[in-house]
């Protein structure tokens, strides 16, 4: 299944995004800005929204909050009920992708990346069918054209593809890497403005990729569990005798179960340092953070797992 193309492109347009998108500053909010603007602000998404249905519904918001229109404005536009309209941005209800496609086109968002991460919703957290997915684009008019990212984004992804599947791997199995990784990207591709009208858009690009990796990761307790990754290990590799594998099995478990309670900036250091074997130069590019703050947070992080990895454990037998 692939996306449809772009009916609105021409010979000189590779895209609805191509060249008539440019860095914007991020949309403003807060009291002033909805005295500026008629209409009424958007509601918050619904509480039981996915992760997968948020991954394009908040680029779409964002683009709605950056047009500058109103929902009427928007529903007259398309000639659609601002009801409708209202739910579609809330997220209380899914929409079929004729309803999507020209809101789409009206905000002008790049309709690729949105397609894949709104089929890809639909299938896994809406319990559509592909028969509903193909049917809901039967009646969108396409050419053979596709749209094609910027030259910006593409360079951006090259650079950083390796680096965000290192980290990946360690919290998630082969197979679901590069999945994760599309759907970060496509992710990017849509907010693309929007990160680099950001302080900083390899900091920007770091935080979709983490939420997309963390949303896939299984959790206990509210920490990510990724233990898998210990059999992975080189000095696990390396280790010839059956009991000495056993002894460095069981430590290396100890040390990623201790990991996992790190705080968010001092963890994704530590997985690019210590089981990435990543340059310090390198994780600070990657991540978008200055060489001091990786090094800092390297220190309180390797300090704070020799403390918990040499404690006594408690009575049921956990480190603290």
């Amino acid at each position: 299944m692939t996306a449809p193309s772009d009916p609105s492109a021409s010979p000189d347009e590779t895209g609805p995004s191509d060249r008539r998108e440019t860095p914007a500053p991020a949309a403003p909010t807060g009291p002033a800005h909805r005295l500026g603007r008629p209409g009424r602000p958007l509601g918050p998404i619904a509480a039981d929204c996915s992760s997968a249905h948020r991954a394009w519904l908040e680029p779409v918001r964002d683009a709605y909050r950056r047009s500058g229109q109103t929902m009427s404005q928007l529903g007259t536009q398309l000639h659609m009920a601002k009801s409708k309209i209202s739910e579609l941005m809330s997220g209380r209800m899914y929409p079929r992708w004729e309803v999507l496609y020209p809101l789409a086109v009206e905000l002008r968002i790049p309709y690729s990346p949105l397609f894949r991460l709104w089929a890809q919703a639909a299938v896994k957290t809406h319990n559509k069918s592909r028969a509903w997915v193909d049917d809901s684009v039967a009646g969108v008019a396409v050419t053979t054209r596709p749209a094609a990212p910027p030259l910006d984004y593409k360079a951006f992804r090259k650079l950083t593809h390796d680096g965000y599947r290192d980290y990946a791997s360690v919290f998630l199995a082969d197979d679901c890497c590069d999945p994760a990784l599309d759907d970060t990207y496509d992710q990017l591709w849509l907010r693309w403005t929007h990160a680099l009208s950001s302080p900083d858009a390899r900091r920007y690009a770091w935080q979709v990729l983490r939420t997309t990796v963390m949303a896939l990761t299984p959790h206990i307790d509210g920490r990510p569990e990724f233990s898998h990754a210990a059999f992975d290990t080189v000095a696990l590799q390396a280790a010839t005798d059956q009991d000495a594998a056993l002894e460095q099995l069981h430590e290396t478990l100890g040390l990623y179960k201790a990991m996992s309670r790190l705080p968010d900036h001092q963890l994704d250091v530590i997985v690019l340092r210590r089981l990435r074997a990543m340059p310090t130069e390198t994780v600070s590019d990657l991540l978008g953070a200055p060489l001091a703050t990786v090094r800092s947070d390297e220190r309180h992080a390797t300090r704070f797992l020799e403390t918990a990895l040499t404690a006594p454990p408690d009575l049921e037998g956990n480190q603290p």
